[in-house]
């Protein structure tokens, strides 16, 4: 249509991705919470539920969507903010990658690798504070809420189950911590999904690294109160700001009884950098070569210095055995059955059987078996939360691996048999636009759709007040890191329409949004 000697055209329909009801009900409600505000602003909205893991190869592995509502799981990890603004690094817009919404901005590229080179804590926050604020008004991704971890276990069946923040109860560490009660051993964990696979050079799920890491070892792993501890590494000793040495544990041993040694550490590392698979781009990012320098040494020299990667870097990487994955030219084109799943970990790979169960046995001949009280590990998949909680009540598994809905934390409160744990989360559901799509290119156009939803909403209705309205990708908890002084992005609806006014969009005689 036009007006004078102006061509107008409507604004192209909008579909937002967001997982089914059954799945998970809260990012179900605020996707329609979401749509109802933009359609108030003329915009054409479909909200398009998806099971989950079709969800995710859509987000990554396709980056085919206009608009989607996914998370990222506070791991220990992640208390360090690398992984998070890596999540905005133009570098990271590949198939699979950390960036599907491709968003770039060169100034936040230049604040990223600053940070990651600075080794003075109080200079590296000031520019972690600064690529906050360099980002947040460009509106790429939105934080809708950090969601409080509730989770709950059998208090008869376990004791010693220690909650950590952003992971709650399924963590690496509850299956090495718990103490059985009675004469079963077994830890059962419910769940509402299983991993989109058990591929450690394809999975891009939360759900299948947390099962993965209990059968692959690291050599560093992150303690219950984030502070590094040499796992498979004897030492780790900075020669210089670009030169790590490693020195591997005596007597270590894959599952299938080869020795670990300096020569499967550093294939690992080239093996992943070689691969097509983008999960770990921001870890291995630094690293130029890795060299066995010993039967049980290895060198890693870096590009640049890197303030966190002997802590979290060395703490991600999964350590496979060479013998096994070396003939495999394309790891990502495994069937399921053809996937190795022979790790050198506290526990070893028994059985999974698709949408019922996981299981893993103790490793006794592990460094830390004596430790390891339970004699093994299993997940029980269910269809929904309603029944993870169920089995809670009818003590079918032992603990919760997902947050519980609001109506289930007082049923649970109530319960003798049951101990409901809180701990803050530094993850955060957001909604990602995709940018490089109409008319998410427009950065007015994603201010005016961020302004426009009611997210104080989505916290005191859907999480029943246990949240937060969401800032920046670095969470309030996380206290050191996050920018409290970034745009806030209140809702205002008349704010939203005043926005695109400015930028020259309009609306036609039924109301709908042009330009």
């Amino acid at each position: 249509m036009a007006t004078g000697a102006l061509a107008q055209e409507r604004v192209p329909a909008i579909n937002i991705d967001t997982t089914t009801e059954a799945y998970d009900p809260i990012r179900y409600e605020a996707a329609y919470i979401i749509a109802e505000k933009w359609r108030e602003l003329g915009l054409e909205v479909n909200v398009r539920p998806t099971e989950f893991s079709t969800l995710l190869g859509k987000f990554y592995d396709q980056q085919d969507f206009d608009a989607a509502i996914v998370g990222w799981s506070g791991r220990i990890d992640r208390l360090d903010p690398h992984f998070y603004l890596g999540t905005l690094d133009s570098r990271a817009t590949s198939l699979g990658a950390n960036n599907p919404g491709g968003y770039s901005n060169p100034k936040v590229d230049e604040l990223f690798d600053a940070q990651a080179r600075e080794f003075d804590t109080e200079a590296r926050r000031d520019l972690v504070h600064e690529l906050q604020e360099t980002y947040v008004p460009d509106a790429p991704v939105i934080v809708l809420f950090y969601r409080d971890e509730v989770v709950a276990y059998n208090n008869t069946a376990f004791g010693e189950m220690n909650a950590m923040a952003g992971e709650g109860l399924y963590s690496e560490w509850t299956p090495m911590q718990a103490q059985p009660l009675t004469d079963r051993k077994t830890l059962r964990i419910g769940g509402p999904q299983e991993p989109d696979n058990l591929n450690p050079l394809a999975s891009t799920s939360v759900w299948g690294w947390k099962w993965m890491r209990l059968y692959y070892d690291r050599l560093v792993r992150l303690t219950p109160d984030v502070e590094p501890m040499n796992w498979m590494a004897a030492s780790v000793e900075a020669v210089d700001e670009t030169t790590i040495d490693v020195t591997l544990r005596e007597g270590l041993t894959f599952h299938d009884g080869e020795p670990v040694t300096a020569e499967d550490v550093a294939f690992t590392f080239g093996y992943y950098q070689a691969q097509d698979y983008a999960y770990f781009d921001a870890y291995l990012a630094p690293v130029d070569t890795v060299e066995a320098t010993g039967d049980l040494t290895v060198r890693f020299n870096l590009k640049t210095p890197s303030a966190s990667f002997a802590n979290i870097a060395l703490s991600q990487i999964p350590i496979l055995p060479k013998h096994i994955w070396e003939a495999i030219e394309n790891p990502g084109d495994l069937t399921p059955e053809q996937i190795p799943t022979v790790g050198s970990g506290p526990f070893k790979y028994a059985s999974y059987n698709r949408g019922e169960i996981m299981s893993l046995e103790k490793n006794a001949d592990h460094f830390q078996a004596d430790d390891i009280a339970v004699d093994g590990v299993e997940f029980v998949i269910y269809a929904d939360m309603e029944g993870v909680f169920t089995a809670l009540q009818t003590q079918a598994i032992d603990m919760t691996a997902w947050r519980m809905e609001a109506g289930q934390i007082p049923l649970a409160e109530s319960a003798d048999h049951l101990s409901v744990v809180s701990v803050p989360d530094f993850g955060y559901y957001h909604m990602t636009y995709n940018t490089r799509r109409a008319p998410f290119d427009d950065v007015a156009v994603r201010r005016a759709l961020t302004k426009a939803m009611d997210r104080e909403r989505m916290v005191n209705v859907l999480l029943d007040g246990r949240g937060e309205v969401g800032t920046s990708v670095i969470a309030p908890v996380n206290a050191f890191w996050h920018n409290p002084f970034v745009e806030t992005f209140d809702f205002d609806m008349e704010a939203a329409k005043a926005e695109l006014e400015e930028a020259g969009y309009s609306w036609d005689s039924e109301g709908r949004l042009v330009k």
